[in-house]
């Protein structure tokens, strides 16, 4: 089932997630709604504090970047050819690396994209949808996506490692969005 987005402004953006009880029945049929939603939305990622729900699960699939990688921009990154899964009650062991800038964008804060700095290479223990515990390091763009939904589960989002000066600047369509006044091709629910 597809589910819709929610918009930049909503409280659940800003809260830290809740860990899953992996005995929740429910828990496969929503991680298959999040990869479907994510898919539908053309994401790379999908936290589901992004589907109102205020819990420690996140998706990734990178191997869709290298795959369409039409004009040869992947050449660049070391994480070929790429990775998929299920992030359950993640936590982030280190983050190291040297800084690397790279132009993100985010399905709750849609038509908005900024160059955000990140450290390269990211190390976390997880539970992937098999409920397999792992400890794994990703670098490249899988390790930048992976830290970009890791936010989402902390109540981060990206616009805040902008410059104050740049916050500033997209305050209006911040506002926009919001308020719902942004056309997207995927749903979306905003604050009230």
């Amino acid at each position: 089932m597809i589910l819709p987005i929610v918009a930049y402004g909503s409280p659940v953006l800003r809260n830290v997630a809740k860990d899953i009880n992996m005995d929740d029945p429910g828990l496969s049929d929503l991680i298959a709604d999040m990869w479907e939603t994510m898919y539908r939305s053309n994401g790379v990622g999908l936290a589901a504090p992004q589907i109102n729900r205020p819990i420690r699960l996140f998706v990734v699939d990178t191997l869709q970047i290298f795959a369409n990688d039409d004009d040869g921009e992947t050449k660049s990154y070391p994480d070929a050819p790429g990775f998929k899964s299920a992030f359950i009650n993640a936590q982030i062991d280190e983050v190291n690396g040297k800084n690397w800038s790279y132009n993100e964008g985010c399905l709750s804060i849609p038509k908005i994209r900024e160059d955000i700095e990140r450290k390269d290479t990211v190390t976390l223990t997880y539970y992937d949808e098999n409920f397999q515990q792992h400890t794994r390091s990703f670098n490249g763009i899988t390790g930048r996506v992976i830290l970009h939904e890791y936010d989402h589960i902390e109540g981060k989002l990206f616009i805040d490692y902008l410059k104050p000066l740049k916050r500033t600047l997209i305050r209006r369509k911040l506002d926009d969005i919001s308020k719902g006044k942004i056309k997207v091709d995927y749903r979306m629910v905003f604050p009230k």
